[in-house]
């Protein structure tokens, strides 16, 4: 069953990639992972960012700058020690997400409409389910002293931690 899973979803894989492909030819893979990463959590800090894309630090310190001299990110003073910084999106790249989904949507109703009916609501409901079980079984991590409660790791974050998918990549029952 797992092997048939991973063969058919290859298609859906296929569908974000080329999505992708077409949309963010200016950022790289690592590049629009850490803007939908600074997307779900708005405000967040390098350290963290660096830790949900399990990347070092300095790491996600220089792919940071290179979106913020792309006009990606916006980078603020802490409000409670200005030596730490909070990440926000520019409305470029808000407008690159939402130009990224726009095109995953066309895509994905041209294949839809060549489904049945019977067969798009058993797809719908096979998806859901199976993003509530691996929801449980790949729980958010608690909050850490830098992360507010409530701010854990977010919908689809669990994804990553489950075989090594791409941290901060959505998970299918999200909208990204």
């Amino acid at each position: 069953m797992a092997a048939a899973l991973e063969t058919a979803a290859g298609a859906l894989l296929t569908v974000f990639d080329a999505a992708r492909e077409r949309t963010i030819s200016r950022l790289s893979g690592a590049q629009l992972r850490a803007v939908m990463v600074v997307e779900r959590h708005d405000g967040i800090n390098l350290r963290r960012l660096a830790r949900l894309l399990d990347m070092l630090l300095s790491s996600a310190s220089r792919l940071c700058d290179r979106l913020v001299a792309a006009g990606m990110l916006e980078r603020e003073p802490g409000r409670s020690d200005r030596r730490e910084i909070s990440l926000h999106l520019t409305p470029e790249a808000e407008r690159l997400l939402a130009e990224l989904r726009a095109d995953r949507r066309q895509r994905l109703a041209v294949i839809l409409a060549g489904m049945t009916p019977e067969g798009r609501a058993a797809l719908l409901a096979g998806i859901r389910e199976f993003d509530e079980v691996a929801r449980l079984r790949y729980a958010p991590e608690p909050p850490t002293a830098e992360a507010p409660a409530g701010a854990g790791a977010g919908p689809g974050d669990w994804a990553a931690r489950a075989a090594g998918w791409p941290p901060g990549e959505p998970s299918m029952g999200r909208t990204a």
